[in-house]
Protein backbone atom coordinates (compact mmCIF):
# COMPACT_ATOMS: atom_id res chain seq x y z
CA UNK A 1 0.00 0.00 0.00
CA UNK A 2 1.36 3.20 -0.54
CA UNK A 3 0.84 6.70 1.52
CA UNK A 4 -1.60 7.88 -0.41
CA UNK A 5 -3.70 5.25 0.21
CA UNK A 6 -3.20 4.65 3.95
CA UNK A 7 -3.91 8.54 4.10
CA UNK A 8 -7.41 8.06 2.34
CA UNK A 9 -8.36 5.48 4.89
CA UNK A 10 -7.32 7.24 7.69
CA UNK A 11 -9.10 10.24 6.65
CA UNK A 12 -12.38 8.23 6.12
CA UNK A 13 -11.66 6.18 9.25
CA UNK A 14 -11.82 9.93 11.39
CA UNK A 15 -15.03 11.35 9.73
CA UNK A 16 -16.82 8.12 10.38
CA UNK A 17 -16.25 8.17 14.22
CA UNK A 18 -17.03 11.99 13.95
CA UNK A 19 -20.32 11.47 11.73
CA UNK A 20 -21.26 8.51 14.31
CA UNK A 21 -19.93 10.78 17.91
CA UNK A 22 -22.17 13.45 16.20
CA UNK A 23 -25.22 11.32 15.34
CA UNK A 24 -24.49 9.48 19.12
CA UNK A 25 -24.76 13.51 20.63
CA UNK A 26 -28.23 14.18 18.62
CA UNK A 27 -29.66 11.56 20.05
CA UNK A 28 -28.74 12.07 23.74
CA UNK A 29 -30.02 15.74 23.44
CA UNK A 30 -33.17 14.81 21.69
CA UNK A 31 -36.11 15.84 24.40
CA UNK A 32 -38.07 12.92 25.99
CA UNK A 33 -41.51 12.02 24.98
CA UNK A 34 -43.98 13.72 26.68
CA UNK A 35 -45.97 11.29 28.87
CA UNK A 36 -49.16 10.57 27.79
CA UNK A 37 -51.97 12.92 29.53
CA UNK A 38 -54.45 11.05 31.79
CA UNK A 39 -57.99 10.10 29.44
CA UNK A 40 -60.74 10.84 31.92
CA UNK A 41 -63.26 8.97 29.11
CA UNK A 42 -61.32 5.83 28.75
CA UNK A 43 -60.87 5.86 32.51
CA UNK A 44 -64.71 6.05 32.77
CA UNK A 45 -65.27 3.05 30.22
CA UNK A 46 -62.51 0.80 32.63
CA UNK A 47 -64.69 2.00 35.55
CA UNK A 48 -67.80 1.19 34.13
CA UNK A 49 -66.93 -2.13 32.48
CA UNK A 50 -63.95 -3.54 33.64
CA UNK A 51 -61.94 -5.77 31.17
CA UNK A 52 -63.38 -9.24 30.76
CA UNK A 53 -60.36 -10.42 28.69
CA UNK A 54 -58.18 -9.80 31.27
CA UNK A 55 -60.42 -10.82 34.28
CA UNK A 56 -60.51 -7.64 35.39
CA UNK A 57 -63.93 -6.70 37.23
CA UNK A 58 -65.31 -3.47 37.08
CA UNK A 59 -64.39 -0.75 39.57
CA UNK A 60 -68.24 0.63 39.88
CA UNK A 61 -69.33 -2.64 41.39
CA UNK A 62 -67.54 -1.96 45.03
CA UNK A 63 -67.42 1.52 44.49
CA UNK A 64 -70.73 2.90 42.69
CA UNK A 65 -71.89 4.83 39.89
CA UNK A 66 -69.39 7.96 39.38
CA UNK A 67 -67.48 6.56 42.68
CA UNK A 68 -70.00 7.43 45.61
CA UNK A 69 -69.65 4.19 46.88
CA UNK A 70 -73.22 2.36 48.74
CA UNK A 71 -71.27 -0.09 50.63
CA UNK A 72 -69.71 1.37 53.62
CA UNK A 73 -66.35 -0.60 54.27
CA UNK A 74 -65.64 0.58 50.55
CA UNK A 75 -64.36 4.05 49.93
CA UNK A 76 -66.62 6.86 48.21
CA UNK A 77 -64.03 7.31 45.38
CA UNK A 78 -66.09 10.29 43.48
CA UNK A 79 -64.06 13.85 43.63
CA UNK A 80 -61.30 12.47 45.60
CA UNK A 81 -58.04 14.05 44.23
CA UNK A 82 -56.75 12.56 41.17
CA UNK A 83 -53.11 12.25 41.96
CA UNK A 84 -54.11 10.87 45.09
CA UNK A 85 -56.17 8.38 43.37
CA UNK A 86 -53.06 7.34 41.23
CA UNK A 87 -50.81 7.20 44.05
CA UNK A 88 -52.74 4.73 45.50
CA UNK A 89 -53.56 2.67 43.00
CA UNK A 90 -49.65 2.58 42.78
CA UNK A 91 -49.35 1.82 46.02
CA UNK A 92 -51.76 -1.28 46.04
CA UNK A 93 -48.67 -2.70 43.32
CA UNK A 94 -46.37 -2.82 46.66
CA UNK A 95 -46.03 -4.11 50.28
CA UNK A 96 -46.76 -0.75 51.43
CA UNK A 97 -50.72 -1.09 50.92
CA UNK A 98 -51.11 -4.80 50.84
CA UNK A 99 -55.00 -5.41 49.76
CA UNK A 100 -56.26 -9.00 48.64
CA UNK A 101 -58.47 -7.40 46.57
CA UNK A 102 -57.00 -4.23 45.24
CA UNK A 103 -53.67 -5.22 45.11
CA UNK A 104 -54.66 -7.82 42.81
CA UNK A 105 -56.54 -5.42 40.26
CA UNK A 106 -53.82 -2.91 40.65
CA UNK A 107 -51.33 -5.17 39.40
CA UNK A 108 -53.33 -5.84 36.55
CA UNK A 109 -53.44 -2.05 35.06
CA UNK A 110 -50.92 -0.21 33.33
CA UNK A 111 -49.85 3.19 34.36
CA UNK A 112 -51.75 4.75 31.91
CA UNK A 113 -54.81 3.07 33.13
CA UNK A 114 -54.05 4.26 36.39
CA UNK A 115 -54.14 7.52 35.15
CA UNK A 116 -56.76 7.49 33.28
CA UNK A 117 -59.27 5.96 36.08
CA UNK A 118 -57.74 8.87 38.58
CA UNK A 119 -58.99 11.75 36.05
CA UNK A 120 -62.33 10.04 35.78
CA UNK A 121 -63.15 9.57 39.38
CA UNK A 122 -61.51 12.94 40.42
CA UNK A 123 -64.04 14.74 37.85
CA UNK A 124 -67.03 13.28 39.03
CA UNK A 125 -68.94 15.02 41.99
CA UNK A 126 -68.97 13.84 45.95
CA UNK A 127 -72.09 13.03 47.61
CA UNK A 128 -72.18 14.18 51.28
CA UNK A 129 -72.84 12.00 53.98
CA UNK A 130 -73.93 12.24 57.52
CA UNK A 131 -72.74 12.68 60.99
CA UNK A 132 -74.98 9.15 62.63
CA UNK A 133 -73.60 10.13 66.87
CA UNK A 134 -74.56 13.55 68.56
CA UNK A 135 -72.59 11.76 71.73
CA UNK A 136 -69.49 11.93 69.92
CA UNK A 137 -69.57 14.57 67.16
CA UNK A 138 -68.46 17.09 69.44
CA UNK A 139 -64.76 15.51 70.42
CA UNK A 140 -64.57 14.53 66.73
CA UNK A 141 -65.09 18.50 65.66
CA UNK A 142 -62.40 18.68 68.70
CA UNK A 143 -60.25 16.35 67.49
CA UNK A 144 -60.25 17.25 63.83
CA UNK A 145 -60.31 21.22 64.29
CA UNK A 146 -57.70 21.34 66.96
CA UNK A 147 -55.74 17.97 67.88
CA UNK A 148 -54.92 16.41 70.66
CA UNK A 149 -52.13 18.40 72.04
CA UNK A 150 -51.16 16.59 75.60
CA UNK A 151 -50.46 13.57 73.26
CA UNK A 152 -48.73 14.81 70.20
CA UNK A 153 -51.94 14.44 67.70
CA UNK A 154 -51.90 17.48 65.41
CA UNK A 155 -55.16 18.49 64.01
CA UNK A 156 -56.69 16.59 61.18
CA UNK A 157 -57.57 19.93 59.48
CA UNK A 158 -54.03 21.07 59.14
CA UNK A 159 -53.42 18.45 56.28
CA UNK A 160 -57.16 17.94 55.00
CA UNK A 161 -58.45 20.94 55.57
CA UNK A 162 -61.16 22.35 57.59
CA UNK A 163 -63.46 21.06 55.00
CA UNK A 164 -62.07 18.00 54.71
CA UNK A 165 -61.44 19.04 50.91
CA UNK A 166 -57.89 17.82 51.22
CA UNK A 167 -54.07 19.01 49.55
CA UNK A 168 -53.39 17.50 46.20
CA UNK A 169 -51.91 13.97 45.92
CA UNK A 170 -50.47 13.64 49.53
CA UNK A 171 -53.32 14.16 51.46
CA UNK A 172 -57.19 12.95 50.32
CA UNK A 173 -60.39 14.16 50.44
CA UNK A 174 -62.18 13.07 53.89
CA UNK A 175 -65.88 15.19 53.48
CA UNK A 176 -68.70 13.00 53.53
CA UNK A 177 -66.29 9.60 53.31
CA UNK A 178 -67.90 6.36 55.50
CA UNK A 179 -67.74 5.90 58.70
CA UNK A 180 -66.96 2.59 58.54
CA UNK A 181 -64.23 3.04 55.87
CA UNK A 182 -62.24 5.39 57.86
CA UNK A 183 -62.25 3.59 61.09
CA UNK A 184 -61.09 0.55 58.89
CA UNK A 185 -58.71 2.49 57.93
CA UNK A 186 -56.82 4.18 60.93
CA UNK A 187 -57.17 1.28 62.28
CA UNK A 188 -54.90 -0.29 59.73
CA UNK A 189 -52.65 2.92 60.24
CA UNK A 190 -52.12 1.80 64.27
CA UNK A 191 -51.84 -1.84 63.71
CA UNK A 192 -49.23 -1.36 61.02
CA UNK A 193 -50.92 -3.12 58.64
CA UNK A 194 -50.94 0.04 56.05
CA UNK A 195 -47.08 1.22 55.79
CA UNK A 196 -48.00 4.36 53.20
CA UNK A 197 -48.23 6.98 55.44
CA UNK A 198 -45.90 7.70 58.08
CA UNK A 199 -47.54 10.43 59.58
CA UNK A 200 -51.19 8.82 59.81
CA UNK A 201 -49.34 5.84 60.92
CA UNK A 202 -47.88 7.91 63.79
CA UNK A 203 -50.92 9.70 64.49
CA UNK A 204 -53.18 6.77 64.91
CA UNK A 205 -51.07 5.05 67.20
CA UNK A 206 -52.18 7.78 69.73
CA UNK A 207 -55.80 8.05 69.16
CA UNK A 208 -58.29 5.65 71.85
CA UNK A 209 -60.86 3.49 69.42
CA UNK A 210 -63.29 5.84 70.82
CA UNK A 211 -61.62 8.93 69.95
CA UNK A 212 -61.01 7.20 66.21
CA UNK A 213 -65.03 6.78 65.94
CA UNK A 214 -65.92 10.26 66.77
CA UNK A 215 -63.44 11.37 64.22
CA UNK A 216 -64.67 9.10 61.43
CA UNK A 217 -68.06 10.41 62.19
CA UNK A 218 -67.28 14.08 62.40
CA UNK A 219 -65.46 13.51 59.01
CA UNK A 220 -68.63 11.39 57.20
CA UNK A 221 -71.07 15.14 57.84
CA UNK A 222 -68.50 17.41 56.44
CA UNK A 223 -69.55 18.68 53.59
Amino acid sequence: MNRAFLSLVKSLLVASVAVSGLALAAQEHQPAAAPAKADAAKGSTLYAEGDAKRGLPACVSCHGAAGNSTITVNPKLGGQIEGYVHKQLVDFTTPERANPVMSTFAKMLSEQEKKDVAAYLGSQAAKPGAAKSKETVELGKKIYRGGVAERGVAACAGCHGATGAGIPIQYPRLAGQHQDYTIAQLGQFKSGARKNSPQMTTLAKRLSDEEMQAVADYIAGLK
